[in-house]
């Protein structure tokens, strides 16, 4: 039997191998998914059976899924390429994750860590914090934007959430077998094993059950949940003000905890997380880290995509992302180049123009993203570029500009 999972939970099951059966039960997980995103594919792994993949290729090479991915690999050095075939196969099981075993840098990555324990499978791991061009190489090479990542046998599984979901349904234990991955013995186990749970947690950081308890409350409280010094309104230290306002770019609701208030909990939940600092940041229940680890999530675009795998903030539309665009300054110029740096005469000539008559003004370099580029002709229904706008408005391409520049009305039309 195969189980079909999707945002973490087993949807469907399937006996046998009726292919209209299986197309079908396929395509209720993936058609779901956003085209041009690898999620159902890379969801089902290796351990849905090479017909369902097959199928699974086969469905989405409709939505964009495969025709994305090669895309991306070209980026690749041959050179990266090799080094991770041979990361990802270096260990019969494999873990790409923040920190390592004994230190993981992020929640999901220790709940992997504590899966795998539970397994009782020897792992190897590899702290992607440690080398970035593994980290973004692995992205590409994949197909999977996020850590940690779980190989069997050089093959990825999958991340947190579906790790948990195989987990819990034995499959993990199945794909572990059925690869000849073999298991610690029982006494080893045992030792490992008494990490695990709510029961070791306490037994194992020397936490009161009570204060466990109220520490599992507390972090669970919230869907993005900051443990910070003072509040969001008088943050008491410069990292903590830092992650606040970061929540707020990503337009996230959040609750706080001002651990100056409560010494217990403060000093608790550095032993609950084995994480020795403030501020620390949750969602769902797991840690993600302090400060740096949070900063650096939303520069590369890593805790958007987090937020939206775990259904806190939905994915912006291209109309959405326009919009932010058209209006994010007053006068809004998208061009060819930057106005240091022209790409064509046009726009350089509407670059001058604003110049010479004192208009401040932001840009939008479109050759430096095509989803832009052609999304912005269909939302103004203006095929050309350079397009200016005034408070969300088009005023026009190059010829209008210059016509309001030369009947002395493109200052007035811009300050109204």
């Amino acid at each position: 039997m195969h189980f079909l999972h999707q945002d973490g939970k087993t949807v469907d099951t399937l006996e046998g191998a009726d292919p209209s059966s299986l197309a079908n039960k396929v395509a209720k997980v993936a058609g779901s998914a956003n085209p041009g995103e690898p999620a159902a594919p890379a969801s089902l792994g290796m351990a849905a059976g090479p017909t369902v993949l097959e199928t699974v290729k086969e469905f989405t090479k409709e939505n964009g899924s495969s025709q994305q991915a090669n895309q991306v690999q070209p980026g690749l050095s041959d050179a990266l390429k090799n080094r991770l075939q041979q990361l990802t196969g270096s260990h019969p099981v494999m873990l790409f994750m923040k920190g390592n075993a004994e230190a993981p840098k992020c929640g999901f990555s220790r709940k992997v860590v504590d899966i795998l324990k539970g397994e009782n499978v020897k792992f190897g791991t590899f702290d992607i914090l440690s080398d970035i061009e593994v980290r973004e190489g692995l992205k590409l090479f994949s197909n999977w934007p996020t850590f940690p990542q779980l190989y069997c046998k050089g093959e990825l599984l999958g991340g947190c959430d579906i790790v948990i979901a195989m987990h819990e349904s034995g499959e993990l234990k199945e794909v572990f077998r059925d690869h000849g991955i073999d298991t610690i013995g029982s006494n080893e186990a045992k030792l490992s094993g008494s990490e695990n749970g709510k029961g070791g947690i306490a037994q194992s950081t020397g936490l009161s059950m009570t204060l466990t308890s109220r520490l599992e409350s507390l972090v669970n409280s919230s869907p993005v949940m900051l443990f910070m010094k003072g509040k969001p309104t008088e943050p008491k230290c410069g990292f903590s003000g830092k992650v606040v306002e970061i929540l707020r770019e990503e337009k996230v609701k959040f609750e706080t905890f001002d651990i100056l208030t409560d010494e217990e909990v403060r000093q608790g939940l550095k032993v609950y997380s084995n994480w020795s600092s403030y501020p620390q940041l949750y969602i769902k229940g797991e840690l993600i880290g302090g400060s740096d680890i949070v900063l650096e999530m939303q520069k590369s675009g890593e805790l958007k995509k987090v937020l939206i795998e775990k259904g806190i903030v939905q994915k912006e539309t291209m109309e959405d992302r326009l919009k932010s665009l058209i209006t994010s300054s007053p006068v809004m110029l998208f061009m060819k180049g930057t106005p240091d740096a022209p790409r064509c005469g046009f726009s350089s000539k509407v670059v001058n123009a604003l110049k010479e008559e004192g208009v401040s003004f932001e840009s939008f370099d479109i050759l430096s993203d095509e989803e832009v580029r052609q999304g912005l002709k269909v939302f103004s229904n203006w095929p050309t570029f350079p397009q200016l706008y005034y408070k969300g408005e088009l005023i026009g391409g190059c010829d209008i500009i210059m016509e309001l520049r030369d009947n002395g009305e493109l200052k007035s039309t811009l300050s109204e």
